[in-house]
C-alpha cells in the first residue's frame, strides 16, 4: 500500500480522473496474458472463505463491483488481482457514449468518488462476443442496464425499456456466470426512477420469465425508500422464480455528512461512492436480510468497503458476497489481497470455522 499511496497515487491524483480510468483499463486489457501468473501470487486460498451462493462457487466472497470494466475489456487481468469474482458493466443492448464529460470526480477528504458516467459501454452484442473469447478463473457477472441515449433523448416507452432488458439478458446469459439486473441506475433519465413503480417492476420481471437463464440472477435496486421499497422489491421477486438475490445501488445526489466543503462538490453531477455510501447500503442490507426468504435469496453487499472489517460488517448484516471498487482508487490493487487475507484472520479471531457462519449474525 505504501508504494501506491506514497508514490503512484499522488501522481495519478494530479491527472483527470477519467483519463486515469481509461489509462488503467487500457493497460489492464493489454496485460490480460499476465492475469494467471498474477493470480498465483495475489489469490488467497482459504477453505474458510470459499462460499457457494445460488449454486455458484466463489473462491472468496470478495468481488470486483461493476463500473470499472464496463465492456469486459480487461477481465483476465482484473481476476489476476485476486478477486473472488469479477462483475463487468453496466452493459446495455445498444452502444452508449454515456453522459457528457466531466463525469468522474474525486473527493479525497471523504475517500469517495462522484460518478456521473451514465453507463457508457460497447453494447451487448459486442461485449458478448468479447466475453466468449476469454476465460475467467472466478465467477464472471454481467451487469445489465437500459441504454442511455444521452440527456437530450426523449424518454423511452415502458415496453421499450423492458424489452431492452430481455434482449440484453438473452445475449449475455450464455457468456456470464451470473447476471445483475441494474434496475436503478442513478445517472440516467430512464434508469433513475423507472422501477420505483411496482407495476413496472412486476412487468419487467414477468417479461424476463421467458428468458432461459440457467444462471443466478440478482436485482440491483435503489437503497432509497426504506422498508416500504424493500418489501415491494421482495413481493415482486417472490413472483419471479429466476431471481436469486439482491444488491443495492448508489442513491442519486449527494449524501449528508460529507466532510468535503459544499462549494467543492455542489456543481458535480452524479452519485457518490466510497465511504459516504456505506451507511445507507448497510441499512438496506440489514432490513432486506430480516425480511427475505433466506433459503432462496442472497445479498451482494457493496458501499465503502476499504478494509476486512468493512467487508465483515456487511457479511454480519446479511450479505453473502461483498464487492469493492473505490478502494482500488485510493489504496491500489494490493487492497484486494489485504481485505481477503484480513477476512480470514477475522474469522480466526472470532472463532468461526467458515465465512457463512458470519452471514446475518448482527440482524
Amino acid at each position: 500500500m505504501g508504494l501506491y499511496t506514497n508514490l503512484a497515487r499522488p501522481i495519478l491524483f494530479g491527472l483527470d480522473p477519467e483519463n486515469v480510468h481509461h489509462l488503467a483499463l487500457a493497460s489492464a486489457g493489454k496485460l490480460a496474458w499476465a492475469g494467471r501468473a498474477m493470480r498465483s501470487v495475489t489469490a488467497v486460498t482459504d477453505p474458510r472463505l470459499e462460499i457457494t451462493v445460488a449454486g455458484l462457487h466463489f473462491p472468496t466472497p470478495i468481488g470486483l463491483a461493476a463500473g470499472f470494466d464496463k465492456s469486459g475489456n480487461a477481465v483476465p487481468f482484473l481476476a489476476g488481482l485476486g478477486f473472488g469474482s469479477v462483475e463487468i458493466g453496466s452493459v446495455s443492448i445498444e452502444h452508449s457514449d454515456g453522459n457528457p464529460r466531466p463525469r468522474l470526480f474525486r473527493l479525497p477528504q471523504d475517500r469517495a468518488i462522484v460518478v456521473a458516467y451514465g453507463v457508457p459501454n460497447d453494447g451487448a452484442r459486442i461485449v458478448a462476443g468479447r466475453l466468449s473469447k476469454i476465460h475467467c478463473p472466478v465467477p464472471l457477472g454481467t451487469n445489465i442496464v437500459t441504454t442511455n441515449r444521452g440527456p437530450g433523448a426523449p424518454p423511452a416507452a415502458d415496453d421499450e425499456i423492458i424489452k431492452e432488458y430481455v434482449d440484453a439478458a438473452r445475449i449475455l446469459t450464455p457468456v456470464s456466470d451470473y447476471l445483475m439486473l441494474n434496475l436503478s441506475c442513478p445517472n440516467t433519465v430512464d434508469g433513475r426512477d423507472f422501477f420505483a413503480d411496482a407495476a413496472r417492476l412486476d412487468a419487467c420481471l414477468a417479461a424476463l420469465t421467458d428468458v432461459e437463464f440457467g444462471k443466478p440472477v440478482f436485482l440491483k435496486m435503489s437503497p432509497l425508500g426504506g422498508v416500504e421499497t424493500i418489501e415491494r422489491m421482495l413481493a415482486a421477486a417472490d413472483k419471479a422464480p429466476f431471481v436469486s438475490g439482491f444488491m443495492f445501488n448508489l442513491p442519486p445526489g449527494k449524501p449528508g455528512g460529507l466532510t468535503t466543503p459544499e462549494n467543492v462538490w455542489r456543481d458535480m453531477p452524479g452519485a457518490v461512492s466510497g465511504h459516504p455510501s456505506a451507511a445507507l447500503a448497510d441499512a438496506s442490507i440489514r432490513e432486506t436480510y430480516r425480511r427475505m426468504d433466506k433459503k432462496r435469496y442472497a445479498i451482494v453487499g457493496a458501499g465503502g468497503v476499504f478494509t476486512a472489517e468493512d467487508a465483515y460488517r456487511k457479511l454480519k448484516l446479511g450479505a453473502s458476497l461483498v464487492q469493492m471498487l473505490t478502494a482500488l482508487i485510493y489504496e491500489g490493487p494490493g487492497v484486494v489481497r489485504r481485505v481477503t487475507h484480513g477476512l480470514g484472520a477475522i474469522l480466526e479471531r472470532d472463532g468461526l470455522k467458515h465465512v457463512s457462519e458470519a452471514v446475518g449474525v448482527d440482524t
